[in-house]
């Protein structure tokens, strides 16, 4: 059985309330296996059993049936951006309660500027009904569907203040002066409108990291026929495509170039400030910017398989889903407004009953109702999510799954794989040691390897088959190669077996004079090892049957170099007392000196550690010592590393711009970081801090609120107008408080992990 998730936009969702009475409604629809409702986003991800198309029919109507408007997913980025958007009818409220609300400074001022009733009546009716009908239609559709929201609070309590105006005005004996209290209610829901406002265009701001990528992508590209260069749509780009990009444009698509030498801008994809220098057979990915210097590309990928695509989607994908902290917000919305309706009653009967006028229970039991709006407790959560998310993809730190986002604040722990992660991932061949009983010279030796290597995207065979080109030194396709993970391989050039890998896959391999005393290869090779290389063999299989022999032919020295700016970046994570360690394929000494370099300590190597083995040991990790458990954050880069960043507490899969199994990697962490920077790994657990820190202010907030609103409300001591205004406010203040997020930098001083 097969799974499949779709988006769609939602339009008229007001809290939290409204979010569990759509999950509720699209739980229900057959084929439904899970479903996740963002208020920020004013979408849904759904996700389905065996997908037909049906259900996307069935899907619009169960959301319009919940009484909310079912929208394109790409809603949010199609709508207009401009700051006064929207604002018309905030707008018009205030003038028409304007006029009601004069009466009350002039009486600070000792003038009485009080208004007929009749005036009264006319501004603040069309306020209540007309710019007030939102408030009735959705509250009338949380009835039907028995539960309630916060329109349905601020249509009861606008609604019942509206209602004793009238009726205090109707009762009035002529000429007698009456207070009344359109004020109040037309005030209210301008200013819930305000808010509302406000809140939607702070939404908008948190949306701003979707829309910048979505921008980057070009809408046309410069195709090379046989006629010469055409202009073409992008969506009708296909793979194979020669494309010419000219400078200042962006790439189209993903490719590889054929022609041209030029400056390339990805700023907006790896968060690298500085143009990177690009050349013929180099990688584009599509959206960044040409710099300079006309260029001749090969389409790789288009539309949804390129990396732009797979960006946005993981962004999306975090910006959508719920952190698991929201559960406690989804308990409580559950049953916030029944609860408040109750406390309103009760406040009503309460002053009624210790013999306070109908009048007077009635204005305290409307206080209730629109200061305790759940608004605040529904954006908490996920506008943080979305801020922090979109400002760490700004700087090159993707996060996929928000449960990492959640977690990577309490990591402990850091494990790092060392080749591509802690270096550079380029190793040279440092030198090619013919053995005393090998028929041909280095350069042959040299040319068999590099044969042997040449289909291989391991770093230590793109060293081999670099240093043969470096040569010029010429070598033919090899057959029948075999990939032997975390060893070497094997194959056949011109006729003969040769086996090239690791010493130790030798040694369990019997090869030729290690059964017994060390032979003198062994110890080269170990004397190559203590000084901080990494050493392969090159062995020949003579004979056949029992017969049959390994053969030492060469030894292979490679060496790598750390990457800049990584010992500073460890001795920081140290700073902030995390425990540091690596893990390497590679042999102890290779591993030791290369650790060492990195300024790390021997105890926090384990060397010589098979791909198979390295999730295996990430959860050693995670057991610690007496008992305690460590929360451990794994870096890779590779295909093999892929197990180890699924099982750590966070996997953060680190780009390599050689490619090598990234993509899987990706697939397996739940934060990737765009660029190859080891200082990436503690911004990455900065933002995780800092997110998780805005969203237990926001609920912090949103609950202190409600909390202290409601008793005052109850005990008469604020007004429906300020009742409305703190209830407008503690939606502003979620909001721009989950956006001061988006000043956040990684090169800003990192909080210490507690």
């Amino acid at each position: 059985m097969s799974e499949n998730t779709c988006d769609i936009g939602i339009g008229g969702m007001t809290c939290a309330s409204c979010v569990a009475r759509v999950e509720r409604a699209i739980a229900k629809l057959p084929g439904v296996s899970g479903v996740s409702v963002n208020l920020a986003t004013e979408s849904a991800r759904v996700v389905w059993q065996d997908f037909e198309p049906s259900h996307d029919a069935r899907l619009r109507r169960a959301v319009r049936d919940a009484g909310y408007e079912p929208l394109a997913p790409e809603h949010l980025e199609q709508q207009a951006t401009g700051p006064w958007v929207g604002f018309s009818p905030v707008l018009a409220g205030l003038v028409l309660s304007l006029p009601l609300v004069l009466p009350m400074l002039g009486d600070v001022l000792g003038q009485h500027w009080m208004l007929p009733a009749l005036w009264q009546f006319l501004l603040a009716t069309p306020v209540q009904f007309v710019l007030g009908a939102r408030f009735y239609k959705a509250g009338w559709h949380a009835l039907l569907a028995g539960t309630g929201n916060m329109d349905l609070l601020v249509a009861l309590g606008t609604t019942a203040g509206w209602a004793l105006s009238v009726w205090l005005w109707r009762s009035a004996s002529e000429g007698a002066m009456v207070h009344l209290y359109f004020e109040g209610s037309a005030v209210v829901i301008s200013l819930v409108l305000l808010g509302k406002w406000l809140e939607a265009r702070a939404k908008r701001q948190t949306t701003d990291a979707i829309r910048a990528l979505h921008a980057l992508r070009p809408a046309r590209a410069r195709v090379i026929g046989p006629d010469g260069e055409q202009d073409i749509p992008i969506e009708e780009l296909l793979v194979g495509d020669r494309v010419a990009v000219l400078p200042g444009e962006r790439v189209p698509a993903d490719g590889l170039v054929l022609e041209g030498d030029f400056q390339l801008d990805e700023s907006m994809l790896t968060g690298e400030p500085l143009p990177v220098p690009k050349g013929v057979g180099a990688r584009l990915t599509g959206g960044s910017i040409n710099g300079d210097g006309r260029v001749v590309m090969q389409v790789l990928a288009t539309g949804t398989a390129t990396v732009l695509a797979h960006i946005i989607r993981l962004v999306e994908d975090a910006q959508s889903a719920k952190a698991p902290i929201q559960r406690l917000v989804d308990h409580v919305s559950a049953v916030f407004v029944p609860v408040v309706l109750l406390l309103a009653l009760l406040t009503l009967l309460g002053w009624w009953w210790s013999g306070h006028g109908a009048e007077l229970s009635l204005i305290h039991a409307v206080a209730v109702l629109v200061i305790a709006c759940p608004c605040a407790l529904g954006l908490a959560t996920p506008a943080a999510i979305m801020a922090g998310t979109g400002v760490a993809a700004k700087h090159g730190i993707l996060i996929k799954d928000v449960q990492a986002l959640e977690v990577a604040h309490r990591v402990d722990t850091v494990a790092f794989d060392k080749t591509g992660t802690l270096t550079v991932g380029q190793p040279r061949l440092l030198s090619l040691m013919p053995l005393a009983d090998a028929s041909e010279g280095a350069d042959a030796w040299l040319a068999m390897a590099a044969s042997l290597q040449s289909g291989s995207e391991h770093p230590l065979a793109r060293a081999v088959v670099q240093a043969a080109k470096t040569q010029n030194i010429a070598f033919a396709a090899p057959q029948a190669v075999r990939a032997v993970p975390g060893y070497g391989s094997e194959g056949q050039v011109q006729e003969r077996v040769l086996l090239l890998g690791s010493l130790r896959w030798m040694t369990a391999l019997k090869l030729t004079g290690s059964a017994s005393q060390a032979a003198p290869w062994e110890t080269q090779a170990l004397a190559l090892q203590s000084q901080g290389a990494t050493v392969s063999v090159l062995a020949e299989r003579v004979g056949s049957g029992d017969m049959a022999q390994l053969l030492p032919r060469a030894l292979l020295a490679f060496g790598d170099e750390p990457k800049p700016g990584a010992q500073a970046a460890l001795a920081a994570l140290r700073a902030r007392g995390l425990r540091l360690v690596m893990i390497s394929g590679d042999n102890a000494g290779a591993a030791h000196a290369m650790a060492q370099r990195l300024g790390l300590h021997g105890d926090e190597v384990h060397a010589e550690v098979l791909p198979a083995d390295k999730s295996a040991l990430v959860q050693r990790l995670q057991q610690g010592q007496n008992g305690a458990r460590r929360v451990v954050a794994f870096v890779g880069d590779g295909i093999n590393d892929a197990p180890a960043l699924a099982a750590a507490d966070v996997g953060m899969a680190m780009a390599n711009p050689h490619g090598g199994g990234t993509d899987v990697a990706m697939q397996a962490a739940g934060i990737t970081l765009m660029r190859g920077d080891v200082t990436l790994v503690g911004a990455a657990l900065d933002i995780s801090s800092r997110t998780v820190a805005k969203i237990r202010q926001n609920l912090f907030w949103a609950f202190a609120y409600n909390a202290a609103g409601i008793p005052l409300a109850a005990f008469g001591l604020l007004s429906p107008v300020v009742a409305a205004a703190a209830m407008a406010l503690s939606s502003v203040s979620v909001m721009t408080n989950a956006l001061l997020l988006k000043r956040w930098s990684p090169r800003a001083e990192p909080e210490k992990t507690q």
